[in-house]
């Protein structure tokens, strides 16, 4: 019986599956229960960050509580829960600004605002599932504020440097020589063709590293991708993109690609499917030719091309729409921010003294 083909998405799933469970029998057997209750309503990728901080919290308290200064992760039963007061979860968020990784004593693990909340908020759900299930009598994290997260100026890339971006792309073989104009040579094509997606489409790195040759249709040039949560949904694309992604498929057409890979739209010097890290090492390398005061990552080509189109249009749920943004309110604090050449108008606006 020929075996049906797995969807990037199902591949991945499956391999997260395995991790957590790998991560799970470092945890105490009761959070078992909490994971299996989560899991139709969780991804496998966000079940993992759990679960990962989770086992950060339990080490916490082997570390820094005497009570369990003897004790192995594994020996914690449910009861622990119940001994711990809303004070320990003050300083377990004391502990998370700073602490060694066990897995690698010398590195030190930081975490600012973001880290903090998306830790202190795994543990509330923690606590509340054994709460409401009525197997514990207290539930502290509710006692503990969550850090307040405080906006951040988004970082994008302007016109010009967009243009710079592209046209580095595509002509920096003319400063180079030996082997790596000959590896520039071999994946120029693929990287004009990649990063032209994102900067013309907004998708998400894992929304195209994911996508399959099939997904692509140039008689309605759109792409079929899948968002956050699974839901398919076509991002239409204009002439550059079009023109960007016949050149590259065209040498793709010469790749015999490594077994199981044979869908990918967008392959690898090793002929695989290109992973997140990959694209994410391919724009910083691009970029940092082009600017040197912006950290540009692949979701900072998505924040610009949502800037640029809610330029273009001022129509913020079509951008909200594209995006893949579940809640609105999420893409106007974004876009519909004053931006940074309304700010520079500032500057010349008021009259200090005539001149």
């Amino acid at each position: 019986m020929k075996q049906e083909k797995m969807t990037y998405r199902e591949l991945t799933d499956t391999e997260n599956i395995l991790k957590l469970r790998e991560v799970l029998h470092t945890l105490p057997d009761f959070t078992r229960d909490f994971f299996r209750s989560i899991s139709t309503t969780t991804t496998t990728k966000t079940r993992i960050s759990y679960a990962y901080d989770i086992r950060i919290f339990f080490q916490f308290l082997l570390d820094e509580n005497p009570a369990f200064k003897n004790m192995k992760m594994t020996e914690f039963q449910l009861e622990v829960l119940d001994q711990i007061k809303a004070i320990d979860i003050e300083e377990y968020l004391e502990y998370l600004k700073a602490y060694r990784d066990h897995d690698n004593l010398d590195q030190i693990v930081t975490n600012g605002e973001r880290g903090l909340k998306r830790k202190i908020s795994a543990l509330r759900s923690f606590y509340a599932y054994y709460y409401k299930m009525e197997m514990i009598q207290t539930n502290p994290t509710v006692l503990v504020d969550i850090p307040k997260i405080h906006d951040k100026t988004i970082t994008r890339l302007d016109a010009d440097e967009v243009a710079l971006l592209l046209d580095y792309i595509e002509h920096a073989g003319d400063t180079l020589s030996g082997q790596k104009k000959a590896y520039y040579e071999k994946t120029k094509t693929r990287d004009l063709a990649l990063v032209t997606l994102l900067l013309g489409t907004g998708i998400r790195v894992s929304e195209c590293v994911g996508l399959d040759i099939e997904d692509v249709d140039f008689k309605n040039n759109g792409i079929k991708v899948v968002r956050k949560g699974g839901n398919e949904m076509i991002i239409y694309f204009g002439p550059e993109v079009e023109k960007a992604l016949k050149s590259y498929l065209e040498e793709r057409s010469h790749i015999t690609p490594l077994p199981g890979h044979e869908h990918a739209l967008f392959y690898s010097t090793q002929k695989k499917r290109m992973g997140v890290k990959a694209v994410e090492n391919l724009v910083k390398k691009y970029a940092q030719q082009v600017t040197t005061t912006k950290h540009i990552t692949p979701h900072k080509l998505r924040s610009t091309y949502g800037t640029a189109l809610y330029q273009e249009t001022g129509d913020i749920y079509l951008v909200a729409d594209v995006l893949g943004h579940k809640d609105v309110n999420t893409t106007k604090k974004h876009y519909a921010a004053m931006d940074d050449a309304r700010r520079r108008k500032a500057a010349t606006a008021v009259k200090l003294r005539e001149s």
